[in-house]
């Protein structure tokens, strides 16, 4: 207040500074991923759906060699499954792309549901051997449920390859996850409820995984009318070799992993030890999809020097910097793979992304039986230590054969 000459001025006080406003945090890319309409909901059902493909394995062989007190006959009867799912993955894949996901992967997984049940009571009931393997042999209708989830990432990120990098990366490290979680909880139904808990578990989950996955139409890749041109077996030729040989990384360091840490005396508690890798390859699969993308070859090579590393750590004896070796070899995985299932999304011929990656997982599937019954020889006649060296060599096997396509 202020007084000129006879008038009083009533002055108004000084605004306040305007308050300095810090830039809004941009959103991470996987919020980003998941505010996408439709997104959280087929997720949901994906991870339902696939945290029974780390069960159906040792939930047989402990329901099996349980009740029928033989191992030879549990590893038979899934080695079968295995080779079943081989030969029928790939055309259950080709008729999703061809008709639908919802219209084949609902019947195709009722059918495996109904051979998981069939597999219970032919083991409770004592049937015939034969029964066993025909029941397991059904589950083979099983859809790959992560190349259905990836496939409806590419159809929703069309256009933005770093969205789509992300979403890959999140998928491999909810096939890590699941492959970490999937046999602990297994091993612990069987173990402590009942030998059948597991298989039944895993079938309730399956099923009910996918009928959620798939009632989420809205996300569902488009069916493609018309004649479908180019041979995803053929596109895929030069990479199915480096798929082969990653699979023997992952199937020949489990078993010489389990005969080490069973020669050091640890046995059941052997299991957090082994899944250190697991857990490695998914923390490393969710960073990566914050980052660029990296070249397959420079992943490829990361991945070779890495698998060397639970070789050197195994000829000291001690269990430290074995765990420590395990957990760097694994975060070396999921790059690789996240890089290496970008480059089949590349390759494969609009309109069968499903059965393209679905033969890459079938060649990822042969070589880890290939690296398992290869590791079990060198196991026996040299040594756990010495079995180390088969990861190694067969990642830079990986390696030459990407070298070699370029």
């Amino acid at each position: 207040m202020t007084v000129t000459g006879n008038t009083l001025v009533l002055a108004a006080p000084p605004a306040p500074p305007a308050p300095v406003r810090t830039p809004a945090r941009p959103p991470s890319p996987y919020r980003r991923l998941f505010a996408l309409p439709g997104t959280r909901g087929f997720t949901a059902g994906n991870l339902l759906a696939r945290l029974p493909m780390g069960m159906f394995g040792v939930s047989a062989v402990m329901m099996i060699a349980g009740q029928r007190g033989s191992y030879a006959l549990a590893g038979a009867v899934t080695a079968t499954g295995l080779a079943a799912t081989a030969l029928v993955g790939p055309w259950t894949a080709r008729l999703i792309d061809r008709h639908g996901q919802a219209r084949i992967a609902v019947p195709a997984t009722l059918i495996a549901f109904l051979g998981s049940l069939a597999l219970v009571v032919c083991v409770r009931t004592g049937a015939p051997a034969w029964t066993l393997f025909a029941s397991y042999a059904a589950t083979a209708t099983t859809p790959n449920i992560g190349g259905m989830s990836r496939a409806r990432w590419t159809h929703l990120l069309r256009g933005t390859p770093d969205a789509h990098h992300t979403a890959m990366s999140f998928e491999q490290a909810a096939d890590e996850l699941c492959f970490m979680l999937g046999p602990v909880l297994a091993a612990f139904l069987c173990s402590v409820v009942l030998p059948e808990a597991g298989t039944l578990t895993a079938a309730a989950l399956l099923l009910t995984g996918m009928l959620v996955f798939t009632s989420c139409r809205a996300t569902q890749p488009p069916v493609k009318a018309g004649p479908r041109h180019g041979s995803p077996l053929r596109a895929l030729g030069p990479l199915l070799p480096l798929f082969l040989a990653t699979g023997v990384v992952f199937g020949s360091m489990e078993i010489a992993s389990i005969a080490h840490l069973s020669a050091l005396g640890l046995g059941a508690a052997s299991g957090p030890v082994l899944a250190l890798q697991a857990a490695g390859s998914c923390a490393a699969g969710l960073l990566y999809g914050t980052m660029r993308p990296l070249g397959l070859r420079t992943c490829l090579a990361a991945m070779a020097a890495a698998m060397a590393l639970p070789w050197l750590a195994a000829s000291t004896g001690s269990l430290l910097p074995l765990a420590c070796a395990l957990l760097l070899a694994g975060m070396a995985t999921a790059p690789t793979m996240v890089t290496a299932m970008s480059r089949v999304h590349a390759l494969i011929p609009e309109g069968r992304l499903n059965e393209g990656m679905t033969l890459a997982v079938t060649a990822i599937f042969a070589g880890i039986s290939l690296g398992a019954a290869t590791s079990g020889t060198l196991i026996d006649h040299l040594g756990p230590t010495t079995a180390y060296a088969l990861p190694a060599a067969a990642a830079l096997v990986a390696l030459t054969t990407v070298t070699r396509t370029r």
